[in-house]
């Protein structure tokens, strides 16, 4: 790793790999097997998938939004700044390392939101939150393995099938999100989210620092709403 010093490391469950933290000069990142999954010093488009949410909320005073994936904590931290005094942000981790390392090493960066008291963690899969599918939440944001086809986590793969967004859908209140952040673009999860039932638009967020798949530093937000009515709902198909 250069003269990047290993802060610290945890194996991903499933055999699916080491998950590091590391430092240079007091940049932080996250790697797994050696690849950059994220970094303290760019997260725009961690932010803009929960303020692009966040505008399509009919009411944020209470909202409740779910988030997958803890990350550097830039997209629970842009939801905390959003919502009201009333709502509140769970996010759902499957790393306890990962937590850890928010509230020892690089929580800083984006404000220490897991010190916020409208903030709580779910130390697990955040698949297991949505597949509840109990209509309890405004908004579900995933953050998760970079998206549909950039798994380091193959039973992720779920999350963005066919079977996983329709969950969503029913986890979510009328007129809630389904925000998915991904690395590149993805030909099946339109489809997917359009048989669903959402209203979908796709998002693009230019970082020209960041290695993307397209080389531009384009990186793909997926907007998904569920119509407030029945009678306004995409047709099946």
């Amino acid at each position: 790793m250069s003269d990047w010093r290993v802060v610290d490391h945890q194996e991903v469950p499933g055999n699916d790999g080491t998950l590091y933290l590391v430092e240079r000069s007091g940049t932080f990142e996250i790697r797994v097997n050696g690849r950059e999954l994220m970094t303290d010093q760019l997260h725009g488009s961690e932010d803009a998938l929960a303020d692009w949410a966040c505008d399509l909320i009919p009411d944020l005073d209470k909202a409740q939004i779910l988030v997958g994936g803890l990350g550097m904590g830039f997209t629970m931290a842009a939801a905390l700044r959003q919502i009201g005094p009333n709502g509140g942000v769970t996010v759902a981790e499957l790393m306890p390392a990962v937590v850890s390392w928010n509230k020892e090493y690089v929580g800083g960066a984006a404000g220490h939101p897991l010190k916020d008291p409208r903030s709580s963690v779910h130390l697990g899969d955040v698949g297991d939150l949505v597949e509840a599918a109990d209509g309890r939440w405004d908004a579900i944001l995933l953050d998760v393995d970079n998206g549909p086809q950039d798994l380091t986590r193959p039973m992720n793969g779920w999350l963005y099938s066919q079977q996983g967004v329709a969950a969503a859908f029913q986890a979510l209140r009328p007129g809630g999100v389904l925000g998915i952040w991904c690395a590149g673009e993805d030909p099946w999860l339109g489809p997917f989210l359009l048989r669903a039932g959402f209203v979908v638009e796709m998002r693009f967020f230019n970082e020209a620092a960041r290695l993307t798949p397209d080389d531009g530093g384009n990186h793909v937000v997926w907007m998904a709403q569920r119509p407030s009515s029945a009678r306004h709902a995409v047709p099946q198909y």
